[in-house]
């Protein structure tokens, strides 16, 4: 699995993933032209979309209707370091749901590959590919 990231001036990305395009901006405020998704955006729209995709699998699994399935996921702006806390996802599901199906949509949807990512957190590693600048003779 690989995304590449394209910078095209500003603060403006573009992110390429096997055949699709998608645009990163910043709001006009920070500086951007708000043509895109900021990167928090993107983390959120990557974690809920993955519930929503569980959280299908299992509506349509038990022959649900899947009409009007919704998911929101809010988080707030932490400091030092600076990142996102306090994530909720909201499954919203229009029609009424016995305790059965209640827990096993809750379950469909912790098995959320992203979900899963942020619980037990992967190896990061960051590597700066450049070539390295001549070392200057004094």
């Amino acid at each position: 699995m690989e995304v590449v990231i394209n910078h095209l001036g500003d603060v403006q990305f573009e992110v390429k993933a096997r055949n699709h395009t998608l645009y990163c901006d910043q709001p006009v405020e920070a500086g951007g032209y708000d043509e895109g998704m900021t990167p928090p955006e993107f983390f959120l729209a990557s974690l809920g979309a993955c519930a929503g995709y569980y959280a299908a699998q299992y509506i349509k699994g038990h022959k649900l209707n899947p009409t009007g399935l919704r998911v929101r996921v809010k988080a707030e702006k932490a400091k030092a370091p600076a990142r996102l806390d306090d994530l909720r996802i909201h499954v919203e599901y229009p029609e009424a749901l016995d305790e059965r199906h209640r827990e096993g949509l809750l379950r469909a949807v912790h098995a959320c590959l992203i979900h899963n990512t942020l619980l037990a957190p992967p190896k990061m590693t960051t590597e700066i590919v450049a070539p390295r600048a001549l070392a200057s003779a004094a």
